[in-house]
């Protein structure tokens, strides 16, 4: 049974949620998270990540506070380098085109650090990413593109987590239960009608905390949003985020943000599900391109697949190649670079054929152009500056030159056997497009003003991503502003029982 009250109400059961939830419960309040889903499916979007966390840390010794299990031998083998608050807000203003709201990148990066200690102090344990983010260069791993830390056991572990914190700190959960609306008058919004085990029930509250994901699993916003093709793209999480917080928002006369036409979206096997399966979580992506290079239908390269680090690329590229003939693309290695490729690579649900001549693998390359393919692979081997050594930490500066698409770093030749090839499609993570927050996550109406009791995080806040987005942001995000939200609507709650 679900109560008929709760001090404060979240929507969602996410990384964002729980970090309002247990922010909100520091104040004394009762705490009840909504999640749609079945428990068996429960914690959104952060259940499919690989668990990294985009944070500043100014030396190692910000790491052991984060990462007490980090072992002198770790620490003496890593050259973990800096991820400074300048260095922060350079990504997210390069990859935004500097259209990030400033007072909302203010506080994520300001706040990243304290953020993830906190969460640290409540029983939330990090991990460096070593199997992703870091190369063994010279005896030594070297970590590259400012993302280092991740939860441990990635999003299923995180959310593993944050349910056994929810129940140490009192906070209720119900699952299959569906906020349909907000409850709402002239005074502000005072609760939600929620749909549980198939009745439809009213659950007051003196503040909410909308944190319900984007609405990247609705193909009818999907489509009327990101525009015509998005239909045919891949949902990489959760079947539960078809947009029920922002709308619900909107519907009392929340103020819309953000870039309603734009979304995280990456390489993903062509053949994956419709929708996430968490049996594989988010190994059906192909995130190793920077090394190879990808081939569209017509048989020709379409991208600068070394423009930048993976961390600053993959969440544009999947856009790119939902817009190649047939929505899909090949990347393309050689015996250089096989050894070197990511876990992913080597799942069982994989779509990639193998060959031992140039010859041979064009030809196993379905649906694509094989004479082109050929031409194309042997005019980039040529046009390689093989004089440049190759190193996957730094932007190496290895490139191609006269191509119509130059390689810009890691231009490796392609001509060693044994070959291989990866077949992707566009999977799409979540949507940029969202509500309008204050800096203390209230949301606001389109008038401009805060929605008395209606706070937001995670996805459906609109206004941080434009275009892109730097790795590891999304989960920041959730807890930076899921921190804020529950903190603002613990306090809001807690005065007026007094």
């Amino acid at each position: 049974m679900l109560p008929s009250s709760s001090d404060v109400v979240v929507v969602g059961a996410g990384n964002a949620a729980f970090c309002a939830a247990l922010a909100a419960a520091e104040h004394g309040v009762s705490v009840l998270v909504l999640e749609r889903a079945p428990e068996s499916e429960s914690g959104g979007n952060s259940r499919f990540t690989a668990g990294a966390f985009r944070c500043v840390y100014d030396g190692v010794e910000d790491l052991r506070a984060l990462m007490p299990d980090l072992t002198d031998q770790e620490v003496a083998n890593t050259d973990f380098g800096t991820y400074t608050q300048e260095k922060f807000f350079d990504d997210m203003a390069r990859v935004t085109e500097y259209r990030t709201d400033p007072d909302l990148c203010e506080l994520l990066v300001t706040r990243s650090k304290e953020t993830m200690r906190w969460m640290q102090k409540k029983g939330i344990r990090f991990i460096p990413i070593y199997g992703r983010q870091a190369y063994k260069i010279d005896g030594k791993f070297k970590f590259w593109g400012g993302l280092t830390v991740e939860a441990w056991g990635g999003g299923p572990g995180l959310i593993e987590a944050h349910t056994a914190l929810a129940k140490k700190n009192g906070i209720a959960v119900a699952y299959d239960a569906r906020a349909l609306s907000l409850i709402a008058d002239d005074d502000g919004v005072k609760g939600v009608r929620v749909k549980h085990n198939g009745k439809t029930v009213e659950v007051r509250a003196k503040c909410v905390v909308l944190a319900a994901g984007g609405f990247q699993a609705n193909t009818e916003m999907r489509t009327r949003y990101l525009g015509p093709g998005w239909e045919l793209a891949k949902i990489r999480g959760t079947r539960f985020n078809t947009g029920d917080g922002i709308r619900m928002a909107l519907d009392i006369g929340a103020m819309a943000t953000g870039n309603w036409s734009g979304c995280h979206a990456v390489g993903w096997d062509r053949n994956a599900p419709e929708f996430g399966d968490l049996s594989v979580g988010d190994n059906f992506q192909k995130h190793s391109y920077p090394w190879g290079i990808m081939i569209n239908a017509n048989g020709e390269r379409f991208v600068d697949e070394g423009a930048d680090f993976r961390n600053y690329t993959y969440a544009k590229y999947g856009r790119v190649i939902l817009m190649q003939p047939g929505q899909f693309a090949w990347q393309v290695f050689d015996k250089k670079i096989i050894p070197m490729l990511r876990d992913e690579y080597r799942i069982k649900q994989v779509t990639k054929v193998r060959a031992d001549t140039l010859e041979e693998l064009v030809k196993k390359l379905d649906d694509v152009n094989a004479d082109k393919a050929l031409a194309t692979i042997r005019a980039y081997n040529k046009a390689v500056r093989t004089d440049i050594k190759f190193d996957p930490n730094v932007k190496d500066g290895r490139r191609t030159e006269g191509l119509a698409v130059n390689k810009s770093n890691w231009a490796n030749t392609i001509d060693e056997p044994p070959f291989e090839a990866y077949a992707v499609t566009c999977g799409i993570t979540f949507t940029f497009g969202g509500l309008k927050i204050d800096t203390t996550a209230r949301v606001m109406d389109s008038d401009g003003r805060p929605i008395p009791g209606l706070h937001a995080a995670g996805e459906l806040v609109g206004g941080l991503f434009y275009f892109n987005y730097p790795g590891g942001t999304g989960l920041m995000a959730g807890s930076v502003f899921g921190r804020i939200a529950g903190t603002t609507a613990g306090q809001r709650a807690a005065q007026m029982r007094s």
